[in-house]
């Protein structure tokens, strides 16, 4: 197996409990990440997915629904430890394990592949998309950091899209920013989105190691990675209709609802 697609649904959210199986449109959101999960697979060479869960109830759900799932251990501390029980449980060891975040339901099945692939090709320990920001969306994201600053994370990478650093700040400053302006429609800010391709023996080194200095100053576990010297590839993806990084909140269920009103349902067809 080259690639294992994990979608870790832990029941016990402390803002949202059972959040994996509240209803979207209709719709559980597990089977909704199952299903892009599912998608991506098709799209790659010789991969597979799979749900990994600490509930019997998810374990219930996903199962009459005919989604592939797994049991893991309550005590994991987060989605990536979640995702390497996943694949152990299953005792497979593939080359690349995706971690597909089980509150994410609008991902496209295109950013899974691309993340996918470019961990398979680039030789990095991982790799992770990113959008380029318009200069109309860089100003949606500055205004809605004065009101909440730490949502949203940006990266910088190099030459060959090596990540350099992620931030909840906004990365580059900008000087000479109205020259930019005027010379094309797109800004340098890159948009990080929260999604990971894993080199298997690379994810069991991040989750032995303990947290980083930065990860917890800026709460971005992505930089456990750069802070013991392990490289992660970026990779541009066109941006997701549905623009919700993720379902925290019952309030997030109704504009997710509304969205899928006014762009189609990505979970059919």
């Amino acid at each position: 197996m080259k690639t294992l697609i994990v979608v870790p649904a832990r029941f016990g959210s402390t803002r949202f409990p059972g959040k994996p199986l509240t209803l979207i449109a209709g719709r559980s959101m597990v089977s909704r990440v199952a299903a892009m999960a599912g998608k991506a697979a098709q799209a790659l060479e010789d991969a597979t997915y799979v749900v990994a869960t600490d509930d019997a109830r998810i374990e219930t759900h996903c199962s009459a629904l005919g989604v592939p799932v797994v049991m893991t251990d309550p005590a994991l501390p987060s989605g990536s430890d979640r995702a390497l029980a996943a694949a152990d449980a299953l005792g497979v060891a593939p080359e690349i394990i995706v971690n597909l975040q089980g509150d994410s339901p609008f991902t496209p099945p295109s950013h899974v592949a691309a993340v996918a692939q470019a961990a398979l090709s680039s030789g990095a320990d991982a790799a992770t998309p990113y959008v380029r920001l318009t200069w109309e969306a860089l100003d949606a994201l500055r205004a809605h950091k004065r009101e909440t600053p730490f949502s949203g994370t940006t990266l910088v990478h190099d030459a060959g899209g090596r990540a350099l650093w992620f931030s909840k700040i906004i990365l580059p400053a900008i000087r000479k920013e109205a020259a930019l302006r005027a010379a094309g429609p797109l800004s340098p800010v890159c948009r990080h989105i929260g999604l990971y391709a894993f080199r298997l023996a690379a994810l069991r080194r991040y989750v032995s190691l303990p947290e980083g200095h930065y990860e917890q100053l800026e709460g971005l576990e992505q930089l456990r990675l750069l802070e013991n010297g392990m490289s992660i590839q970026c990779v541009e993806v066109e941006p997701d209709p549905i623009a919700i990084p993720g379902i925290d909140t019952p309030e997030d269920v109704a504009l997710a609802e509304r969205l899928i009103l006014q762009h189609g349902d990505p979970a059919e067809g």
